[in-house]
């Protein structure tokens, strides 16, 4: 099982250690440090359309107009943290955000 999302955000530090204290044997991405490829954010993108752009973010909050009229796929090549987290992946199934419906599917 990987999860990708960023270390500082409480959401998926709350994700991981409760996938843990389930079993799961998890692996963490830091999209920050090693960020998506471009095969990677347009699965994304396909499986979750416009969802997979954080509009709540601080990081939103401080594009431009401009910027946020890009695609997703250049926003989230240019701005990592824009990716709404997490995403979870365990073979081909992909879930994203942390609510009671995700939960009950991963514990």
């Amino acid at each position: 099982m990987i999860v990708y999302g960023i270390s500082t955000c409480d959401t998926v530090r709350k994700a991981r250690r409760a996938l843990e204290e389930a079993g799961r044997e998890v692996t963490f991405r830091d999209v920050r440090a090693e960020p998506l490829s471009a095969a990677e954010v347009s699965e994304f993108e396909a499986a979750f359309g416009e969802k997979i752009v954080n509009r709540a973010s601080t990081t939103w909050r401080k594009l431009t107009d401009e910027t946020r009229a890009m695609p997703v796929a250049e926003l989230l090549q240019e701005h990592p943290a824009l990716m709404k987290r997490p995403v979870i992946r365990e073979g081909a199934q992909l879930t994203l955000g942390w609510g009671k419906d995700v939960q009950a599917q991963w514990l």
